[in-house]
């Protein structure tokens, strides 16, 4: 017997068949407001195929995805005035290529959560010796050297 294959509500929002908050849209991408908000006007900019992760995207989806995000984080700027629009993709909750846009103010939860990240990133022992000399050059030439892999 065939396995039904998993529902993915982002599908199920691109196809008409879930209700969702659309802010804007082209051909190949959607955006929307994010149900559980970090903020007011929190969006969601995801591809309208499923993809789960965005750097497997085609390259005019990751087009269409970040001229899309970009023009949703100026319409951001006009209608709540933040300091900034942070842009944030993960995608481990639901598998489907999105990126969160969230209008960031001083003294706000995302500002707190990443100045908390910043000081945090400077601190550990772990995480300092990656600033290493020579541990950064090593992990540059592994990066370039995957080029054309």
């Amino acid at each position: 017997m065939p396995r039904k294959k998993p529902s993915c509500v982002f599908c199920d929002i691109v196809a008409g068949k879930a209700p969702a908050y659309v802010v804007a849209e082209n051909e190949l991408s959607m955006c929307i407001l994010d149900i559980n908000p970090f903020a007011e006007g929190h969006c969601l900019v995801l591809s309208k195929r499923h993809v789960p992760w965005w750097n497997d995207l085609t390259e005019d989806e990751v087009t269409s995805v970040f001229q899309l995000a970009r023009k949703v984080a100026r319409q951001l700027k006009k209608a709540f005035s933040p300091e900034f629009v942070g842009m944030y993709a993960r995608g481990r909750r639901i598998p489907h290529t999105h990126i969160f846009l969230v209008p960031t103010h001083p003294g706000d939860l995302l500002d707190g959560f990443f100045n908390a990240l910043e000081r945090f990133q400077v601190m550990p022992p772990e995480l300092a010796a990656l600033r290493d000399g020579k541990r950064m050059t090593r992990t540059a030439a592994r990066i370039r050297n995957t080029a054309g892999a």
